[in-house]
């Protein structure tokens, strides 16, 4: 996802903090450590010699399923040749699943990746992709991972806020989080109709990054 060479401004030239920016300060960090305590045992085991030796090998059918969807919705060309035929094999069938699903909703892409500034909370973001499905204007986000964190979902909401601040006349409904495993490439589509409480969650942590930032100056 694109970011602005210059980061986000607001239309007096201030500055702002991104929305992953604000959510990362906040993020648990359970499923990290999780990670690297299994990493750790198998370092033990002699299976891997450092600790992100299978981080990447892991991610690399899931995020290959993402690059191959997003070339599809620009209408470029793709080339997996060079990725072991196993990764291709599960990249493949990850994407051939998006296809169904892309299908069956007649998702059609209305806008994609633009850089947004809400003036009101003085965040910026970048939001996937908004389209239609069945007449009805939504958000669309493309994730490689192997759950659905909240983060994901405070997220959205935040660009919800972007989005329906800059275009007051084109309200969404819905948002569709469509998933990719990093280990398989599977594909998994989620769909929320709204996502309040996380939207007042981010709210939260807006207010906390700000705080956050003044307090690290009397230490």
């Amino acid at each position: 996802m694109p970011h602005p060479k210059g980061g986000y401004k607001l239309k007096d030239g201030t500055r702002v903090p991104g929305t992953t920016t604000i959510i990362g300060r906040f993020k648990e960090s359970g499923g990290l450590l999780y990670w690297a305590c299994e990493q750790g045992k198998a370092i033990e085991r002699g299976e891997i010699s450092s600790l992100y030796d299978k981080r990447y090998e892991a991610a690399e059918a899931g995020t290959l399923a993402h690059s191959i969807v997003e070339a599809h919705i620009n209408g470029e060309g793709w080339d997996i040749s060079l990725y072991p035929q196993e990764i291709q094999d599960q990249a493949t069938q990850a994407f051939e699943a998006y296809l169904t699903w892309e299908r069956m909703t007649k998702l059609e892409i209305i806008e994609q990746e633009m850089e947004l500034v809400s003036e009101t909370y003085r965040f910026g973001g970048c939001p996937d992709a908004i389209g239609k499905i069945d007449g009805k204007l939504c958000m669309v986000d493309w994730k490689t991972s192997n759950s659905v964190y909240q983060d994901y979902l405070i997220q959205l909401a935040a660009y919800k806020q972007l989005w329906e601040e800059n275009y007051p006349g084109r309200p969404l409904e819905g948002f569709h989080l469509c998933r990719f495993s990093k280990t398989s490439g599977d594909f998994a589509h989620h769909y929320y109709s709204e996502l309040d409480d996380a939207w007042e969650q981010f709210k939260l942590f807006r207010k906390a990054y700000d705080l956050d930032r003044k307090l690290k100056k009397r230490v």
